[in-house]
């Protein structure tokens, strides 16, 4: 437990009644809770609280100058992390991981006020794999292009067309690994990239089809010749995205049928 000293004692600016604020943020950015409060009162006790079991993180005593900060509680996850203005008493948590997502809770003789925190974890750079390689009837050669995130959730993944989308899959609270094909011609001079994005942040990577798509020669069969643990990898990976594909549209059906 940490106790500091309060130097400023002001009037308050009165806040009556029950508040609710969401906010979002990226894990290991900071954060703060400000408590609509202007300046402090004498006689005033403020309280941080977190979590459902409404566990105390902060404590200010105005009158006699106390600012007591908890952060042992809870194994420990707050140390070092919280810091709380002494004329406003808002509430900062420093390099925030997910163990601090949830609702923190403020306490005052004139207010109170309920915060949601929702802490996303940093966004993989989706990575571009050629798959193989094909003719169609027309004698028109197209590069299969598999594009890749792993340990997500929360996320969407899709592939543009410049700024058209063409394909997309998504998935919510499991954390998982996304994969999303994509067939373009050889000589296709459009602009491609795959994109993962969440509600507050997202990452590209274009899809250079000269690199990519013209690196290994191509065998008249219309398969590339890449090395066998490569072409394992690759094929389990699609699986993967088929699967997850699947797994997603029975649970859409099932949302909607029940």
């Amino acid at each position: 437990m940490k106790m500091v000293h309060l130097f400023v004692l002001f009037s308050v600016w009165h806040l009556t009644g029950v508040f609710g604020e969401s906010v979002s943020v990226t894990e290991g950015d900071s954060v703060t809770l400000h408590t609509g409060l202007t300046k402090l009162m004498g006689d005033d006790l403020i309280k941080w609280r977190f979590g459902a079991e409404n566990t105390l993180i902060t404590r200010i005593n105005v009158m006699i100058k106390r600012l007591d900060i908890y952060d042992d509680v809870l194994d420990g996850r707050f140390r070092d992390r919280l810091k709380v203005d002494h004329q406003t008493a808002s509430l900062t948590i420093t390099n925030i991981t997910t163990e601090h997502a949830g609702v923190y809770k403020l306490q005052t003789t004139s207010l109170s006020k309920n915060f949601s925190i929702t802490v996303y974890t940093c966004l993989p750079v989706p990575v571009l794999i050629r798959a193989c390689s094909s003719s169609s009837s027309s004698s028109v050669q197209y590069c299969s292009v598999l594009c890749s995130v792993v340990n997500v959730s929360a996320v969407s993944l899709s592939w543009y067309k410049g700024n058209s989308l063409l394909s997309s899959i998504s998935v919510s609270d499991l954390s998982i690994s996304l994969s999303l094909p994509l067939e373009v011609e050889y000589q296709d001079k459009n602009t491609y990239s795959c994109v993962i994005n969440n509600t507050i942040s997202n990452q590209t990577t274009l899809l250079d089809i000269n690199t990519l798509c013209h690196t290994r020669e191509v065998h008249a069969s219309g398969f590339e010749t890449i090395d066998p643990v490569l072409r394992l990898v690759v094929t389990a990976l699609m699986g993967m995205a088929a699967v997850a594909a699947v797994v997603l549209l029975v649970n859409d059906i099932r949302s909607t049928m029940f």
